[in-house]
């Protein structure tokens, strides 16, 4: 017993990077998307997350075991594998545009959607909060110390993670109607939430951060089976809190009912709940957004300055120059109550087109042996690989219809 104590503890210190992961994909789009979903199709959907989680799994571990069997980030990688001048050109625009650019845009809606949950809690204005929290990120990731970002993002994650589930269980689920969820169904209309959630899930951008994140905390090979570990559980984590959010959303709304943002389920927690589930839902929100808030500009940083050439130094100038420039963004525009559309809608275009590339390019250099040697991908992770791949070029697709579209 002692023996086995002591190997789960030893799992449990293995905690780091991958709460940076889960973060920034459980942010405040995340939350909105999950809410909708869960208004409108109450458990139907829940394969939905079940598969996002498993791609993510997917992707991120590969994108962790290159960053951590090369000691290179994937900007570089990128770099690497293109000696032609247009092509390496070409990719380092589209890195530095959806990425740099992309994380700015969607920076204002991280910031406001934590500011949001304080706001809820306290009464005073997101306008205020927003800019305050802006600034608190910008201090920790100031400090250039690793460790001290990395335990206060898996104390947020502990956070957000206890207050959503505790919301789920007090509204009591159907167990019998959420496991049926699991059984892959298309409802008539919800392909636009499908394509959304699992775009939320899936994010080109996390895996930049992850292969350079990994290097931070371990050294290399040998340190691969606790990299695992700590990929497949905080990103299990943040499917346990996505699914949390549907739960409750299911909950407190008829099925069929469509929700604008997740004011509205906010909205109708007390009455039906009580004060408490309120507060918890806020704290769970902040928690999200403000770890959002930090993982976008770091993910910027480390893309853009990978693709560039430049180093990934949390202390460097220019690193601090990249994530400065993206939360600056970000502070500014939740001060003004101004929402960048066109540049987000930009943005979305950008990564819908991106994921796919950094997908194929993924499976790509796994099977590299110059690059990796022993630890290239299996017929298995191949396998799994390719039909994620072929997921996210139909999200892309579907991005890019619905733009324009409209």
């Amino acid at each position: 017993m002692c023996a086995l104590t002591m190997g789960l503890v030893d799992r449990l210190k293995a905690i780091g990077p991958g709460a940076l992961v889960a973060a920034a994909f459980v942010g405040p789009g995340t939350v909105t998307t999950a809410s909708v979903l869960g208004a409108e199709y109450a458990y139907v959907l829940v394969w939905t997350i079940a598969f996002s989680i498993l791609a993510t799994m997917v992707l991120q571990e590969m994108s962790a075991r290159l960053g951590l069997i090369t000691s290179e980030g994937l900007g570089e990688a990128f770099r690497s594998e293109f000696e032609n001048p247009l092509a390496k050109g070409a990719t380092v625009a589209l890195v530095v545009s959806a990425i740099g650019i992309g994380t700015a845009a969607f920076q204002t809606g991280n910031i406001v959607g934590g500011a949001a949950g304080l706001a809820t809690i306290t009464g005073v204005s997101e306008n205020v909060w927003g800019p305050l929290m802006g600034l608190v990120a910008a201090a920790l990731l100031w400090t250039g110390n690793y460790k001290l970002i990395e335990r206060v993002f898996v104390g947020l994650v502990v956070v957000m993670g206890l207050a959503f589930v505790i919301n789920a269980i007090m509204v009591r689920p159907d167990l019998g109607a959420l496991g049926s969820g699991l059984v892959p169904t298309i409802p008539d209309g919800s392909a636009y939430l499908i394509a959304g959630l699992i775009g939320t899930t899936v994010v080109g951008y996390n895996l930049f951060l992850h292969a350079s994140t990994v290097q931070e905390r371990w050294d290399g090979a040998g340190d691969l089976a606790e990299c695992r570990t700590d990929t497949i559980a905080m990103v299990a984590v943040g499917g346990v809190i996505t699914t949390s959010i549907v739960v409750t959303a299911a909950a407190v709304f008829p099925e069929g009912t469509q929700i604008a943002d997740v004011g509205e389920m906010a909205d109708q927690l007390e009455p039906v709940f009580g004060g408490y589930a309120l507060t918890l839902f806020a704290i769970g929100l902040f928690a999200a957004g403000f770890t959002s808030s930090m993982s976008a500009p770091l993910a910027g940083a480390y893309a853009t300055a990978g693709a560039l050439g430049w180093e990934r130094d949390l202390q460097s100038t220019r690193f601090r120059a990249i994530w400065g420039t993206i939360l600056g963004v970000g502070i500014v525009f939740s001060a003004l109550d101004y929402n960048p559309v066109e540049v987000i809608v930009f943005a979305q275009v950008a990564n819908g087109l991106l994921l796919p590339i950094l997908a194929v390019f993924l499976i790509y250099a796994m099977n590299n042996d110059e690059l990796l040697g022993e630890y290239t991908n299996s017929t298995l992770q191949n396998v799994l690989g390719g039909l994620v791949t072929l997921v996210v070029i139909g999200i892309g697709l579907q991005t890019l219809y619905d733009v324009l579209i409209l």
